[in-house]
Parts: structure tokens; sequence; C-alpha cells
């Protein structure tokens, strides 16, 4: 993440007069900043975190990514004029978000409807913010969290940002539910920070696992952290606080939307055992920092925002790129599409300036 600015400083383009506000300070949005800015225009980032990163510095560890790295991409960004907005929330509507971890560290909200009437063009990249729940009974028992909401807190306090009290206080047992990057950072740093025991259940086997077979071996499993395939949660049961899970056996069937095997319940298969805290990570939506059709910008029906081949949105002059469009995904593909979107921009920009000069 070093390499943020996708040109030398000396061939920026001179200035063209334009200016352009990129919301979130993620992959995506730190990679469309670095290529817009090399057309000359004038770039603003507004992120809520209080320094650019986004999962990179708040929801990922330093030992699958270099948050110096990232810090070192970011002033070379500031080096050649960028602007960072940081601790400003982007919303949109009559009322203020109230429900986002994001929040404990925003100091300045901004409506999204001033963005786009200040600057003459916007691009959203709020990513992926938001975890799936599973909906089954005492999913709201204390105790039981979002595994990236975990993670947040936990690097929002090793940032120095956050009180050590807001970090959530981890048992002696520990379920991480869930197979992906997610689940096996969670599990990692549980044992890190005191668990005595650590299990990970995934519904499917480890051939199937979004974080690989290789990962799991050697991440969780050589560390001691148990694996267990084929078991799903279908209540957290606890008085005050979760104390047990209900799992129950799971089968595979036919491959379901993803390709996968569809992991099938198995009936009479239900057990219970003791855990006193509960990670889950069965997933990330798209977080768009607005309801659909607020400010003229529509959303599918997934919560990705409505975009067209050139990242164009329902707005004119709004663009939208990376998570928050396509989807959770890698590092890679999220700044890929962020600086896939800097040429649109540009397009879209010296179109209004042979306007005005027509």
């Amino acid at each position: 993440m070093k390499f943020l600015l996708r040109c030398k400083p000396n061939t920026i383009k001179p200035p063209t007069g334009k200016r352009v506000a990129v919301i979130g300070a993620g992959p995506a949005g730190l990679g469309a900043a670095g290529q817009i800015r090399c057309f000359g225009h004038e770039v603003h980032v507004y992120d809520a975190l209080p320094e650019p990163g986004g999962l990179l510095m708040f929801g990922i560890p330093s030992f699958r990514v270099s948050k110096e790295g990232v810090r070192e991409g970011v002033a070379e960004l500031r080096q050649v004029g960028v602007v960072f907005h940081t601790s400003t929330f982007v919303y949109c509507g009559a009322e203020r978000p109230r429900e986002h971890d994001a929040l404990l560290l925003a100091k300045e909200f901004v409506d999204i409807n001033k963005l786009i009437g200040e600057y003459d063009s916007v691009v959203i990249a709020t990513g992926t913010w938001r975890s799936r729940k599973m909906g089954v009974p005492g999913e709201d028992l204390p105790g039981v969290y979002q595994a990236l909401d975990f993670l947040f807190r936990l690097y929002s306090h090793e940032l120095g940002y956050l009180p050590k009290e807001k970090v959530y206080p981890l048992g002696s047992k520990v379920l991480v539910v869930g197979a992906g990057l997610t689940a096996i950072d969670a599990a990692i740093e549980s044992l890190m920070h005191g668990a005595k025991k650590v299990v990970v259940a995934y519904r499917r086997t480890i051939k199937e696992a979004p974080a690989g077979e290789a990962n799991i071996k050697k991440e969780l499993i050589d560390r001691g952290i148990e694996f267990r395939e084929l078991l799903n949660p279908v209540k957290f049961e606890g008085s005050g606080r979760v104390e047990r899970v209900v799992f129950t056996k799971m089968k595979l069937g036919a491959p379901d939307k993803s390709g996968r095997p569809r992991p099938e319940p198995i009936p009479g298969s239900e057990f219970s055992e003791e855990f006193d805290t509960v990670l889950l990570a069965i997933g990330e939506e798209p977080t768009p920092p607005f309801p659909d059709n607020c400010a003229g910008i529509k959303l599918n029906p997934d919560g990705t925002i409505n975009v067209d081949e050139q990242f164009r949105t329902t707005r004119e002059g709004v663009f939208a790129a990376g998570d928050v469009v396509h989807g959770p995904s890698l590092i890679g593909k999220a700044l890929g599409a962020g600086m896939k979107v800097a040429p649109y921009v540009n397009e879209y920009l010296e179109r209004k300036l042979r306007w005005r000069t027509a």
C-alpha cells in the first residue's frame, strides 16, 4: 500500500480547477484518490475514522497488512495535495445514522447532498462494514458479538483511539462462527488476548472454506485452535450473558448458487456446548452512506450501489467503486476498482470543462 499515487509527483497534470470528493478512505477510496490526483484535479477524502486506511487499519491485523505501509501511502498522497477529512461521517436523509461502530470515533457529520453541491464530482467507496446476522434465538445476548466489530474495537484501542472499556471482553472459551479471513483473524486475536480455548465452527468442510484449507491448517490448527466442520449454531442460551450454544450437525447436499455443496441440517442431531463468548463471522454486507434513492442514487436489491459499466450511479456526477459496488472482496480487487473509476471521473470532468469553454 506504499504506492497509492499512480504517477510520479512531477508528472501530475496541471491544476484543472475541478474538485472531487471521495467518500471512504479504504483501499478503493485511496486507490481512486491517488489516480484522480494524477489528472490534476483537487481531491478531498472523507472518512468516519480518525485516520485513513479503512479496514486496512481498523479491521485487519498487522501480521496480514502493514499499517506503517498504509500510513506511508497516505503520506505520499498528502504530499501531493490530497486533503483528508477524518472523523467525518457522511450520511443522507433526515436523520443521522445511529447504529454503526464507526460512530464511536466520528466527530463531524456531513450530508452527501452538501458534498454533491460543493464538488464537481463525488466517488463513493464506503465498502462493506455491516456484518450479516444469523437470525437465530439468543443472538442479541451479551457475549455474542460480530467478529468484525470485535476486531474494529480491538484495533481502534491498540491504535490509541478507543478506551479499553469499549473493547468487547473475551471469556475463557470462545466460539468463532465462519471460515473466512475475518473468522481466522478473530480466532487468532482471541487466542492472543487471553482465551484459554478457541473453537472455529463452519457449516461446510475445510475444503469449501473461503479462507482456504492451507490457511486454516497453518493459521488455526497449527496454533492449537480447533476447527470443526459441518456444524451450525441454531441457538444461543444464557442468563444475562451467553453460556451455551446449541448446534445442529450438517451434511453437504447439491451445489447452491455459489457452486459449493449446500449445507443441510441433519434432523435430530442437535447438541449443546458451553461457551462464554461467540464471535460471528458469516460475511459482510455493503454499507452505502444512504438508503435507497436518497440523493437520487439507486441501490440494488442486495444493498450494493447501482452503477453502469463506467461506475456511474443514477445521480449525475456521482460515481461508486469497490466493495460497496461488487460486494465483499480481497484488498487487491477493491484497490483496483478504485483505480479503474478514476479515468471515468476524469472524462466526466473534462466534458464539463469543454461545455463551459464552448
